[in-house]
């Protein structure tokens, strides 16, 4: 698919899923919030981790301050993204601490303090739609494919079930599949081609 029609198919499809997302009552997204980050932090994969990064959710996202609460109540270092330029970078960040609000809409930690990039264990990635193969649509920014290019870690879609797709996503060479996606109702494997619900 050529570049354009790429960009335009992405819009189409981003469109579409979050206007299912943002009809979501308050009360629901709270409730499947508090499921998808049960869910989480019960990946093996979050169970061995020392620290993770998580995104600060706005909108109608998925709520990720529970999902906070729970990995440091693990006693795992909990890194947040800041936009630097054209780059995210991981900042430690601990609820209270002081938080700056981006243009879009979420917040960012203000800390000087910037975690390497090669100690993250697990990044729980956003995405307006995801496939079983565990393509991605996002904002459109780019950010977390440049982010992720190159890391070691395992990268978990954080997501509502309606935010999943039989797929497949329209994608480009410089797009990057997650290795898991955790929603209220299961959790999908995209290597394993599977699904748990447990």
């Amino acid at each position: 698919m050529k570049s354009a029609a790429l960009k335009r198919e992405k819009r189409r499809i981003r469109r579409a899923v979050l206007e299912q997302r943002d009809a979501l009552p308050l009360s629901v997204r709270v409730e499947w919030g508090e499921h998808i980050a049960g869910r989480f932090v019960d990946l093996p994969e979050v169970g061995g981790a020392k620290t993770v990064m998580v995104f600060s959710s706005f909108g109608s996202e998925v709520p990720t301050g529970p999902l906070v609460e729970r990995l440091r109540a693990l006693g795992i270092v909990v890194a947040l993204p800041r936009i630097e330029r054209v780059d995210l970078v991981a900042v430690p960040f601990v609820p209270g601490d002081p938080v700056r609000a981006t243009t879009f809409g979420a917040v960012e930690p203000v800390a000087p303090d910037i975690i390497d990039p090669a100690a993250l264990d697990v990044v729980g990635v956003p995405g307006v739609v995801f496939d079983r193969q565990g393509r991605r649509i996002g904002y459109g920014g780019g950010f977390y494919d440049r982010f992720l290019r190159g890391l070691d870690a395992f990268t978990v879609g954080v997501a509502f079930g309606l935010q999943v797709i039989e797929g497949p996503l329209p994608t480009g060479n410089f797009d990057l599949p997650v290795q898991a996606i955790v929603t209220e109702q299961e959790t999908v494997r995209p290597d394993l081609n599977s699904r748990s619900n447990s």
